[in-house]
């Protein structure tokens, strides 16, 4: 039962990454660079992809939709936080915060999911070469990303639903800087034991067993490089593969510390600093992480560069 003098909060007031008013200048200088690097290096690839007939293949299929998951995620919690900044207001309505965070989860479960998905790509293509275009065809890779996007979006706002049945009184302080899910939950005067079950399971299953999905197939892919006679030819097909660990690393790393660690362990400066990581610093390096050790995906960029400045001159 709710006592009668709960009234829940119309808006939230969302405290940032420092509450040192001298230091928000150089956040807005940091995380604008980082949102402009992101959305040109994601855009790019985007771009090269759909305009070289050359990459239209699994692998870069699957690429470009990473590409922009990476550039939306971004973009629905960091140009929020700078508009905070610049107009010195921190509060954030009720219906935003919803929406911000339904996209935050929508986006961050197709991440999660379709690195596991670039994974198992990897997989059939080096351990099994002789059929990977028969496995990865064009039907499976469009039901593959497809039915993400369905599975995504009916987790996101089953999250929502359970999330507008809270009430929230007292303080509304939100000691993020953007509407993430697990404080919100700290800040509601209401039982909140269905919401974290759920936080639970949802983690274990676009979290979790993604990342355990991973490892057994690159467990696999390092067998089958180590049995590659030459040198030359192991170290050609692991640079294939070094890019996509290096994106798992970094982004499940800091996930599996948010949703999956006792919250005893974890403070609002930890999750912050994992948010980070998620929500700016890996979307800003994927462009980079792929492109850099991808001689097929930089031969693309640069002509698309090449054509542009050609365009304009």
């Amino acid at each position: 039962m709710e006592p009668d003098n709960q009234t829940n909060s119309s808006e939230f007031i969302l405290l940032g990454l420092s509450e040192k008013p001298d230091q928000e200048t150089l956040l807005f200088a940091l995380f604008l660079c980082m949102y402009v690097v992101t959305v040109v290096g994601n855009l790019l690839i985007i771009l090269a992809i759909s305009t070289d007939s050359h990459l239209h293949t699994p692998m870069y299929f699957f690429l470009a939709n990473l590409s922009l998951v990476d550039f939306c995620l971004a973009t629905d919690t960091v140009p929020k936080m700078l508009v905070n900044i610049q107009i010195k207001s921190k509060s954030i309505s009720y219906s935003c915060c919803l929406t911000q965070m339904y996209f935050f989860h929508f986006f961050g479960i197709m991440d999660s999911v379709l690195i596991a998905v670039m994974a198992y790509d990897r997989f059939v293509a080096i351990c099994h070469p002789l059929h990977y275009t028969t496995i990865m065809s064009p039907r499976l890779c469009g039901l593959l990303v497809g039915g993400l996007w369905v599975f995504s979006g009916f987790i996101s706002l089953t999250h929502i639903l359970l999330m507008a049945r809270l009430v929230f009184c007292g303080n509304n302080e939100l000691p993020h800087y953007f509407c993430d899910l697990t404080p919100l939950l700290r800040l509601s005067c209401t039982d909140t034991s269905v919401n974290k079950i759920f936080v639970f399971i949802v983690a274990g299953m676009v979290i979790a067993t993604p990342f355990i999905c991973i490892l057994a197939s690159y467990a696999r892919i390092i067998v089958a490089i180590m049995k590659v006679p030459s040198v030359g030819g192991r170290k050609k097909t692991f640079s294939t593969c070094s890019s996509h660990l290096s994106v798992v690393v970094l982004f499940y790393g800091t996930t599996i510390g948010v949703y999956l660690c006792p919250s005893s362990v974890r403070t609002a400066v930890k999750e912050k600093a994992s948010a980070v990581m998620y929500t700016a610093v890996t979307p800003m390096l994927n462009p980079f992480i792929y492109s850099l050790r991808n001689r097929d995906l930089k031969g693309a960029l640069m002509k698309l560069v090449n054509r542009k400045i050609t365009s304009s001159s």
